[in-house]
């Protein structure tokens, strides 16, 4: 249904010579995205409102438009919205769940919420355009912290993506390799994580555990997190790889 809903949303991109864009989708709906890709009968482009963005809309955008000298860079719908407590005395330490159930207890569906970051008690909204004065009009409240909120000035709030450095040795730059070291298990738990449809790079499935990771690529472990391949810097006496990596946190 999703990739049926995201090609349908192509075709009339293409029909009507305008630009469509899809709902917030996860790293689930991304790769069913990838999947038929190939099909889109326009081009398109992928944001989430920050450049590390974990949910990400789609424009697509008719070849008419893509191709046009004059045409701007699509004008997502997006809205970031920043929340934080009226009385900061007395506020609680809260969390991306308690920000997100606050705001599913509202009746916003989840695919109209983007990324939610927490900085501080700054609380950190991207969400559809089209909500967002509602948002701004219902969500007084997260727990017992009694909370306010503002849009945020486009340009003027940048959103600063934190990574723990990680490095190791490995016997390749295998997938399967690379999964065994960042989770701690063994190769062959790894493979069965692998074939299981657990472990993303660059946002698609990937089931083969032979792959070769090339530096840049991001990889998203479910449970274990994501990172960036930062690749090999050099080799042990015994032949082994120094690898980096980033851990997005």
């Amino acid at each position: 249904m999703i990739q049926k809903r995201l090609l349908d949303l192509s075709r009339m991109a293409d029909r009507k010579g305008i630009t469509t864009f899809s709902n917030f989708l996860n790293l689930n709906e991304l790769n069913l995205f990838h999947q038929v890709s190939a099909d889109m009968q326009t081009s398109y482009q992928l944001s989430g409102g920050y450049e590390f963005a974990e949910r990400q809309m789609i424009a697509f955008i008719p070849d008419a438009l893509y191709y046009s000298d004059k045409q701007p860079e699509p004008a997502f719908p997006i809205a970031v919205l920043r929340f934080f407590p009226l009385h900061l005395k007395f506020a609680e330490d809260l969390s991306h769940r308690d920000v997100l159930g606050a705001l599913m207890h509202l009746g916003v569906e989840r695919s109209r919420i983007g990324d939610i970051k927490i900085e501080g008690q700054n609380y950190i909204i991207f969400c559809e355009e089209g909500i967002a004065e509602y948002l701004l009009d219902s969500l007084g409240q997260i727990r017992h912290t009694m909370i306010t909120g503002e849009r945020a000035v486009s340009g003027s709030y940048q959103i600063e993506q934190k990574f723990e450095q990680i490095e190791g040795i490995i016997a390749s730059n295998r997938l399967d390799s690379i999964v065994a070291f960042l989770t701690g298990k063994s190769r062959s738990q790894s493979v069965r994580m692998i074939q299981s449809q657990k472990v993303f790079v660059n946002e698609a499935v990937r089931l083969e555990n032979a792959f070769e990771c090339r530096e840049g690529d991001i990889i998203s472990i479910r449970g274990f997190g994501k990172y960036i391949y930062k690749g090999s810097g050099g080799e042990t006496k015994k032949g082994r790889l120094k690898i980096q990596l980033k851990k997005y946190v």
